[in-house]
């Protein structure tokens, strides 16, 4: 499997790299795995919902 940094996430899902992190540690990007203290997600992850905000 392969895995891409938060960084490199951030930039093909439009958000900031904090953000990534962010949802890395509550759960919602399944598969990401922390190792050491770089969050590692698969490839292929699809970008979570943004709960924070209402659908029209």
């Amino acid at each position: 499997m392969e895995y891409i940094s938060c960084a490199e996430a951030a930039a093909k899902w439009g958000i900031s790299a904090r953000r990534v992190q962010k949802l890395c540690e509550v759960g919602h990007v399944p598969g990401a795995v922390k190792f050491s203290r770089v969050w590692l997600i698969p490839q292929d992850t699809e970008k979570p919902v943004d709960g924070r905000r209402k659908k029209k």
